[in-house]
């Protein structure tokens, strides 16, 4: 009996997201296929400029493709892990990395219908993402961090594996925040109600109008704010006033300055003098030993001629 109580906080500390309150939403299984060739090319393209081996074009393209859902699955811990559950997915992504990796050009050619899949991939990942974290009963912010886990994470992992700062910490056109966008908006219509089939066409709707909209006027993400530059020129002449009043209360009395010529000016006149000076003795040395140079030439001459004699 002991026993058994001691065991009820064990088993009252169980999540109550253990079990899914719903079933995931159903993808095709060749719309995954696509999703995870696409980032596949992604990644094995990457090992391609970075003049890696073929083991290093594969683990870039599973990472890609599958690091977003593995990095997932891990954080929550809950359902199947995507990359043991779908036999064809590892086995695409290494056939996908070995044909990209024999014949690059072919491939790197497609590199526009290469960018729209790609952001495809990211909107589908997205919603597939937070779907899970959704249907576990996780909180929205929840979902919608999954959401973005899945969409960029791959490519993060493959950055970080090249020792380089994530793409998606840099300035560039939306990719991370296109991802969050979907995320959001498929979270926010499947938590209405409405139908996860057409939450997850919304999601990717909205990834990628927002990947299109920063490429065509080129909108970048922001490397630093600075807030004071928005408020008005008064209030911010106000507050400057205000902190020269304090600064000079809080600054101690100094002694009053006596009237006295500035030491500055008479610095440089003396040093000019004695500049002038040391040239005028310099010149004349320069005459003396011009002037001792012709006696010597002169008395060798004399000596010569005496010689000559």
């Amino acid at each position: 009996m002991p026993a058994e109580l001691a065991a009820i906080p064990a088993v009252a500390s169980v999540p109550v997201t253990a079990h899914a309150v719903a079933a995931q939403v159903a993808v095709p299984v060749w719309l995954e296929l696509i999703a995870i060739v696409v980032s596949s090319v992604s990644g094995a393209l990457t090992a391609r400029e970075k003049n890696l081996d073929l083991v290093g074009a594969v683990c870039l393209a599973a990472l890609c493709s599958l690091g977003g859902g593995l990095l997932r699955d891990a954080t929550l811990q809950v359902g199947n892990v995507y990359i043991l559950n779908q036999p064809a997915a590892l086995p695409a992504a290494i056939i996908t990395a070995a044909v990209v990796f024999a014949i690059p050009t072919v491939i790197a050619k497609q590199d526009r219908l290469i960018a729209v899949f790609d952001i495809f991939a990211v909107g589908l990942y997205a919603a597939t993402g937070a779907d899970k974290a959704l249907v576990y009963g996780f909180s929205p912010i929840i979902c919608v961090t999954m959401g973005f886990f899945t969409g960029v994470g791959g490519g993060m992992l493959r950055d970080v594996f090249l020792g380089q700062v994530p793409h998606i910490f840099r300035r560039s056109n939306f990719y991370a925040v296109a991802a969050i966008a979907g995320a959001s908006a498929y979270v926010a219509l499947a938590s209405a109600g409405i139908s996860h089939v057409i939450a997850v066409i919304a999601c990717v709707v909205v990834t990628m109008g927002l990947r299109w909209l920063s490429l065509r006027f080129n909108i970048m993400s922001p490397t630093e704010v600075d807030l004071t530059r928005v408020v008005p020129r008064r209030h911010r002449a106000r507050r400057a006033a205000e902190l020269a009043d304090d600064a000079s209360r809080e600054a101690p009395a100094t002694k009053p300055r006596l009237n006295r010529p500035d030491r500055s000016t008479a610095e440089l006149a003396e040093r000019r003098r004695r500049t002038l000076a040391d040239i005028d003795r310099r010149r004349e040395q320069e005459r003396r030993t011009a002037a001792l140079d012709r006696l010597k030439r002169a008395r060798r001459k004399r000596n010569q001629r005496k010689l000559d004699i």
